[in-house]
């Protein structure tokens, strides 16, 4: 049976024959041998036909084609046309060897050739890749460029895939969050056990870590401390009478006192924990605001960090709208759950989702079915999130109704509202949203064409003022020389009658 093989590469398509693969196709081995030896390749591989790609464009349009295992009219019109024909009714008596089964599949259910894919076709090809200057008349440096543009083509097509999901910007920012929130709460107790050393009272009258550092940088030195630092003091505390206390407790404290230097490198340090914990601030400002723009029913539902946890934890929103509700449920506690399964104990009930105030609120014996209805919601307003054109979080309001509901429920007896009714309800109001978002665009191309048309009928109607003189100044020297032609004819009349009395 005779054996093609079908190779793409960045300058076309070629398809080759290997004429002695019942002699090498025995094992990996006597191929890779028959690879590396360049001349019997030669005598084993033989070129059948090549189709060159047209353009950059061309080429990247079908490399992407195959990565995603499709069949382009192209490479269909290019097997039909070099392969033997195949009469309706018989097997055919050739085989195809491809490098991706998918694509293999693909090529035999629309064209009915029967394809292979192996390892021994793999090292085939691999030999092909090495020797296709033999085959193929391309210089190899123009070889290289090729294949070197359509690698930068494909990886920037796919960078911007990626680009474009902005959730990718919500999984650094959670991850960067835990990380400040772990570094921001080491270095201010780094700080209070610095300053403590001068001033240990602080950190009795203070428990706020972000207030302890300010306060380190106000106070500095505590015999220094007098009532004019009050007012400062009564600024981050929001307490008079702490700030008193402060004070009170700086003129008895029992700490030790310090010197200039260190002083100073308490200070430094204190300034740089001061400006982790605005950043950080910052930062979860702007996880809000992306988690509202990108996962907004989400964010509804169940908070903005649990939210962004859970996409994180999953890779992506699409990810995450792909697994089912009992997967969000445990997601976040696999170990828990592999440990469960081996040693045949009982399942954990929720995973990141625990965070959420819900399951905080339900007593004890509730707490897995509100885990389970909760993760059940999430599964539906993420899946609203990712596949929804327009964004909205009516969804999401309304399934945190139902979930205060269902707690209700639990804890009272009280009836929730059905589903049907419930999501009845908010597609009413998301079709008010567009409706009245529609009206306000028709507004503002109303409002921009009469606009338009004002500026139009009064540049029509005023000249501008740049024009306006210069044609008055025309009309002024008309008039003037009209004038002179007139008077200019008198005297020359006046002339000529004098001569002619003269003769």
């Amino acid at each position: 049976m005779a054996t093609f093989v079908l190779f793409e590469s960045a300058v076309g398509y070629g398809l080759f024959e290997v004429t002695e693969f019942d002699q090498i196709g025995q094992s990996v081995e006597t191929v890779q041998q028959a690879v590396s030896d360049m001349a019997r390749f030669g005598r084993i591989v033989k070129l059948t036909a090549f189709k060159p790609f047209p353009s950059a464009a061309d080429s990247l349009e079908q490399i992407n084609a195959i990565s995603e295992a499709n069949l382009t009219d192209e490479l269909k019109n290019f097997l039909e046309l070099n392969l033997p024909k195949v009469k309706d009714g018989k097997k055919a008596k050739f085989k195809l060897g491809v490098f991706e089964p998918k694509l293999g599949s693909i090529i035999q259910e629309t064209t009915s050739v029967p394809c292979v894919s192996n390892d021994i076709v793999g090292e085939v090809i691999r030999g092909i890749r090495a020797n296709l200057s033999r085959f193929v008349s391309v210089a190899e440096a123009d070889m290289k460029r090729a294949q070197l543009g359509l690698a930068h083509s494909y990886s920037r097509a796919k960078v911007k895939f990626n680009v474009n999901k902005v959730d990718n910007m919500i999984i650094q920012a959670i991850a960067l969050l835990d990380t400040l929130d772990k570094d921001v709460n080491t270095f201010v107790m780094r700080v209070r056990e610095w300053y403590s050393w001068h001033f240990p009272e602080l950190v009795k009258i203070v428990n706020d870590n972000y207030q302890y550092a300010r306060l380190a940088l106000i106070i500095k030195d505590k015999s220094t401390l007098s009532e004019e630092k009050l007012p400062a003091m009564t600024e981050i505390l929001a307490d008079e009478a702490k700030s008193k206390e402060i004070l009170d407790a700086a003129r008895a404290s029992m700490g030790q006192d310090i010197s200039p230097i260190d002083l100073l490198n308490i200070e430094v340090f204190a300034l740089r924990v001061i400006k982790l914990a605005e950043y950080r601030q910052k930062l979860h400002a702007y996880l809000n605001d992306k988690m509202h723009a990108v996962a907004p029913n989400l964010s509804a539902l169940i908070g903005e960090v649990v939210g962004a946890r859970l996409i994180s934890h999953a890779g992506s929103l699409t990810n995450l709208a792909k697994y089912p509700a009992s997967t969000v449920q445990i997601l976040g506690a696999e170990k828990a759950l592999f440990r469960a399964l081996k040693t045949k104990g009982n399942t954990p009930k929720y995973g990141l989702i625990f965070h959420s105030s819900f399951i905080g609120r339900a007593k004890q014996r509730n707490k897995g079915r509100i885990s389970r209805y909760l993760a059940n919601k999430c599964s539906i307003a993420s899946r609203i999130d990712c596949f929804m054109d327009q964004a909205t979080s009516v969804f999401g309001e309304k399934m945190k109704e139902q979930v205060e509901e269902r707690l209700r429920f639990y804890e009272e007896g009280t009836a929730p509202r059905k589903n049907a009714s419930v999501m009845g309800e908010a597609m009413e109001a998301v079709k008010g949203q567009l409706a009245s978002e529609e009206a306000g665009d028709k507004k503002k191309k109303k409002d921009k064409k009469e606009k338009r048309k004002r500026a139009e009928e009064e540049d029509e109607d005023e000249p501008p003022a740049a024009e306006a003189p210069a044609k008055k100044e025309k009309k002024d020297k008309k008039k003037k020389a009209a004038e002179a032609e007139e008077e200019a004819p008198a005297p020359a009349e006046g002339k000529k009658k004098k001569k002619k009395e003269k003769a």
